[in-house]
């Protein structure tokens, strides 16, 4: 099987080039919109922090803490610890982009809160999607040097499990954006102008989740069709 020579493989580069494209165009999305509406001030002037705070209360979420953390972008929440986590030009500018990305980020704390199902899925799937990110790859080149296809099935499985999370992760993160702009215009947090910006930002960000389960699930339909799985043209 030439499966171990997959950066020469015509039929790799053909399925890996659309999402290679997506992800790029994704990532200068969501890089320049961010930075746009980072120069545009919110009309009510509430910094990231401020409005994340604002939200949990008005939500009644008081065992949720937001703190500020390093890195751009580099925007969470964790549910272990039931922390928002903001970068710096977000928690402490008081920009449209900032009070986008702090209220989608409270929309998973919402979510978090009502037990919103997805979430929690995606949360207890995170262990086998830490392995299965760097664990296939070992398993299926060991398979090709020893020449033992069951190995390779068993990357490809592994591999399965990153795609699955990759796909769980898109009703999680598009229903916290939905929840970040209900919460802002319900809150009178935002003017017109500003929803415009929340929505282009956080459409940006969405697009990111979407590269990113497009070029996952091409991967491994690549991988299935090389292994005969799918298609009927098993490659000895």
């Amino acid at each position: 099987m030439p499966l171990f020579g997959m950066f020469i493989d015509p039929l790799y580069m053909i399925m890996l080039i659309p999402g290679l494209l997506l992800a790029g165009w994704a990532s200068l999305k969501v890089k320049s919109t961010f930075a746009k509406y980072s120069r545009v001030p919110s009309s009510r002037g509430l910094s990231g922090a401020e409005t994340a705070r604002r939200i949990l209360r008005h939500n009644g979420i008081f065992d949720v803490h937001v703190e500020e953390t390093r890195g751009m972008l580099s925007d969470h929440y964790d549910p272990r610890s039931k922390v928002v986590r903001l970068s710096p030009d977000v928690y402490r500018q008081p920009s449209v982009a900032a009070m986008a990305v702090a209220a989608h980020e409270v929309g998973h704390a919402i979510q978090h809160a009502k037990g919103y199902a997805p979430l929690a899925l995606r949360s207890a799937a995170v262990p086998l999607a830490q392995l299965g990110s760097y664990a296939p790859w070992i398993i299926m080149i060991g398979g090709f040097l020893l020449h033992m296809l069951e190995l390779v099935y068993v990357g490809v499985a592994l591999f399965t499990v990153t795609v699955v999370f990759q796909l769980i992760t898109l009703p999680v993160e598009f229903n916290a954006s939905s929840r970040a702009k209900d919460q802002l215009a319900q809150m009178g947090l935002v003017s017109r102008a500003d929803a415009s910006g929340v929505s282009s930002v956080l459409s940006a960000a969405a697009m990111t989740y979407v590269a990113a389960a497009v070029s996952a699930v091409l991967t491994l339909l690549y991988y299935l069709i090389r292994l005969g799985l799918i298609g009927g043209n098993r490659d000895e």
